[in-house]
């Protein structure tokens, strides 16, 4: 259906979002929070399930939650929340029983990068120490389950940097009770079965199943791989990125755990002959899945590696209770992000392998994006997109790269393993940037956006903790050792200070508070 043009110097005031689950929910709060001025509304379908597997967030998830007015205590309780501090890889090097590495949340000591990584290579020729227990005291707070903050200490603060895991399926039902209770977000529950458009391709509104008219300025599409109108509507493309990333199948359970339970402090990624192992511990359950390329593998073969790993890791797991749900998904992200008046947010954005949890962290970061620089009016929308577009582009590059760097270090020598390594299989700028960083580590000059999704550290985490050659240096290390030194300290110092993850949970004040929700 097409409309006639409006007035390009409209104001945009009206604010429309398909779809709910974690993207449409969370954007929905965002901008009723940041853009009180605006009218936000979101229209769902009554029966359409969500993925909900999305159980990681990033450290920025702290930041808007308070930007939306939820405290932390709230949250916890609401969304069985437990702290994550990092994400730790098992045999992706060798598989062997000993081959471990972390990638945590807090950063390297102050120091330049290059005496770091000479420092904790002289030491560790004669002491062998993986790098991220060198380089801060998270490793050894991981490594005993412990929580990266104390019960005494404010909401959203922490001894160390950190995230969350949690119940996704309760986390949307939270950010819709909070934006439709507390910040004035109109919720419609109905199908929509048309879209009427602009000659331009801009949408006007949205018909309703009862013939309805939803009219809007903006509309964000958090509809899913269905892309419902960045996609069916708008007929923005996909880039299939399979070529780079072959992972393209889930098989996903959820297991209870005994009360009393240790509750990891980190997502444990654990590789295997096709893919890896995602295993996120919540205070009741651990949801459990198991990632392979299609290519690779097949369901059964998959499901016999899944159920192998839930009986070594959860003693007393009945497996026979368990049904694992299997999702299929395309590998890539559409070839613009905002078209028209249509800005596409979470899954209809675009998806790739959950290895680091950038899922979530990709729709705050896009809404981050619109609210600091929302559009006055249509008349400056197609610079706003163009912008965007731009940024979103790079962040996906980005992150598409981070995820293959996990493999390219690696020494296994399974079919699947041995494509990942294939140079007709890596981006060219990150074939570049290995063979530089075999005379220097990674730096900000090879990261130069003001926010990167995965800075130089990261990285660094990542190659030596796999094993990579640290770069010969030939300067003074001495600050570098002194700062190690104080890793050190710190990580005993913390180690016998803080709670573990069960005690915090447990004991901590986390009573929900719904009665103002009521």
């Amino acid at each position: 259906m097409r409309y006639d043009r409006p007035d390009m110097n409209t104001e945009i005031q009206r604010v429309i979002i398909v779809g709910g689950g974690t993207a449409g929910w969370l954007s929905a709060c965002l901008l009723a929070a940041k853009r009180p001025e605006l009218s936000v509304t979101l229209v769902e379908a009554p029966d359409i399930p969500t993925i909900g597997v999305g159980e990681g967030t990033w450290p920025t998830m702290r930041a808007t939650l308070a930007t939306i007015g939820i405290e932390e205590s709230e949250f916890v309780a609401c969304c069985d929340a437990s702290f994550k501090q990092g994400s730790r890889f098992d045999g992706w090097v060798t598989g062997d029983a000993d081959d471990s590495y972390l990638h945590p949340f807090t950063p390297p000591p102050p120091c330049a990068t290059e005496a770091l990584v000479a420092a904790w290579a002289t030491r560790n020729a004669a002491r062998p120490l993986p790098f991220a227990d060198a380089m801060t005291a998270q490793a050894a707070t991981v490594a005993r389950h412990l929580a990266p903050r104390q019960a005494s200490m404010p909401g959203y603060a922490g001894a160390l940097n950190y995230a969350y895991h949690l119940d996704a399926g309760k986390f949307a039902a939270l950010l819709m009770r909070h934006a439709t209770c507390r910040l004035g977000v109109a919720h419609l529950t109905t199908r929509i079965t048309d879209v009427v458009m602009k000659p331009d391709g801009n949408i006007v509104s949205l018909v309703a199943e009862n013939g309805s008219a939803i009219s809007g300025d903006l509309f964000i599409d958090c509809s899913g791989l269905a892309g419902i109108l960045i996609g069916q509507h708008c007929g923005v493309g996909w880039v299939d990125r399979s070529d780079v990333l072959f992972n393209d199948s889930a098989l996903a359970v959820q297991v209870p755990v005994l009360p009393g339970s240790a509750i990891a402090s980190a997502t444990i990624a654990t590789a295997h002959q096709a893919g890896w192992i995602w295993d996120i511990g919540l205070p009741g359950r651990r949801g459990i899945g198991c990632i392979y390329a299609s290519r690779f593998m097949g369901d059964d073969a998959a499901r016999a590696v899944l159920m192998d790993y839930v009986a070594q890791a959860v003693p007393g797991a009945d497996l026979s209770a368990l049904s694992p749900r299997k999702i299929s998904f395309p590998t890539g992200h559409r070839e613009q992000f905002w078209y028209g008046n249509c800005l596409a947010v979470g899954l209809s954005a675009g998806f790739l392998e959950p290895l680091e949890a950038s899922a979530i962290v990709m729709i705050e970061l896009s809404l981050q994006a619109l609210c600091a620089n929302f559009p006055k009016s249509q008349a400056t929308m197609t610079i706003h997109a163009d912008r965007f577009n731009a940024l979103f582009r790079y962040r996906w590059d980005r992150i598409v790269e981070f995820l293959k760097l996990h493999y390219l270090p690696s020494k296994r020598r399974e079919p699947y393993w041995l494509a990942q390594r294939d140079p007709a299989h890596v981006p060219p700028r990150l074939m570049a940037l290995m063979a530089l960083w075999r005379d220097q580590p990674p730096s900000e000059w090879d990261f130069p956006q003001a926010h990167e999704i995965f800075p130089a550290e990261s990285h660094a985490y990542v190659l030596y903790g796999m094993g990579f050659a640290p770069p010969p240096f030939s300067g003074d290390s001495a600050e570098a050792q002194a700062r190690l030194d104080e890793v050190a300290h710190r990580s005993r110092a913390l180690a016998s200070a803080l709670p573990t993850n069960r005690s915090l949970l447990q004991h901590a004040s986390v009573e929900p508070v719904l009665e103002s929700l009521s």
